[in-house]
């Protein structure tokens, strides 16, 4: 079960084919028992979570905020992984940046950042190997390309 929250004054109309990768996600994943939240941030929003949380004055595109430590530790039915906060101003200029679309640049931060929920990281390259070629996969088999 998942929320995405809009912090923002402008509707974003790709929420809803992110809700549905979303949906795509849990159920190829067999996340169904857990709850975690997108919530949509702008720039100033994110860059005072990035400097007051992870001690970095920048903007960022995606922060993740996991409530487990381990998944081993916890023995619980229900899962509650955290929340993924998302520069909604950073996808849209990371998207004209890379050339491709919101779409393509929200959904991969949205994967990005619940990746990280789940334990993913990209510390050393083969984390990075490994995180980014399930987020591809997730991603081109929904039918979400560059």
């Amino acid at each position: 079960m998942f929320e995405i929250i809009n912090e923002l004054d402008e509707e974003i109309t790709e929420s809803e084919k992110i809700n549905d990768f979303l949906n795509y996600v849990v159920k190829k994943e067999n996340l169904d028992n857990c709850l975690f939240n997108i919530i949509l941030v702008d720039n100033e929003y994110i860059h005072k979570l990035n400097k007051e949380y992870r001690g970095i004055d920048k903007v960022t595109d995606v922060i993740s905020f996991a409530l487990e430590d381990s998944q081993d530790e916890i023995k619980l039915d229900f899962r509650v992984l955290g929340d993924i906060y998302i520069s909604i101003d950073k996808a849209k200029e990371q998207a004209l940046e890379y050339g491709h679309s919101f779409l393509r640049e929200f959904a991969f931060l949205t994967i990005h950042g619940l990746l990280h929920l789940l334990g993913y990281d990209h510390m050393t390259k083969e984390e990075e190997e490994v995180m980014f070629k399930k987020q591809e996969q997730l991603l081109s088999e929904f039918g979400i390309v560059r």
